[in-house]
């Protein structure tokens, strides 16, 4: 027999099984809080899209009314602006003849936005 020191004998050996207790019960949280704060952002933007749209629509609406309100006025003086607004869903607030002779002033309001528009039928 020899003297020398023999190698190390390298052997595979499956590592330590992992004790069951308070590590298994945490496998897999991170991936639970990621879907939760997504679900969270996600629902905030849609609140956040909704409520732009709809004050998007309103002033677009609102304008509308202010245009058609002030253009059957020049023909039907107030009267036919308040109906022509209130067609359209808003209420007249303010209507004002002039500054031109053939010039009229109209201020709608839809909810809580409000639109002015100027007619003419000069020549």
């Amino acid at each position: 027999m020899s003297n020398q020191p023999s190698a190390p004998s390298r052997r595979l050996s499956k590592p330590p099984a992992r004790a069951s207790g308070r590590g298994d019960r945490d496998r897999g949280q991170a991936a639970v809080l990621v879907v939760s704060v997504a679900a969270v952002l996600l629902v905030a933007l849609l609140v956040a899209l909704t409520t732009m749209g709809r004050t998007t629509l309103d002033r677009t609406r609102a304008q509308t009314a202010a245009d058609a309100a002030a253009l059957a006025s020049l023909d039907g003086g107030r009267p036919a602006a308040e109906s022509l607004a209130a067609r359209h869903g808003a209420v007249l607030v303010s209507w004002i003849r002039g500054p031109g002779a053939f010039e009229v002033s109209v201020t709608v309001r839809l909810g809580e936005t409000t639109a002015s528009a100027r007619a003419s039928n000069a020549p």
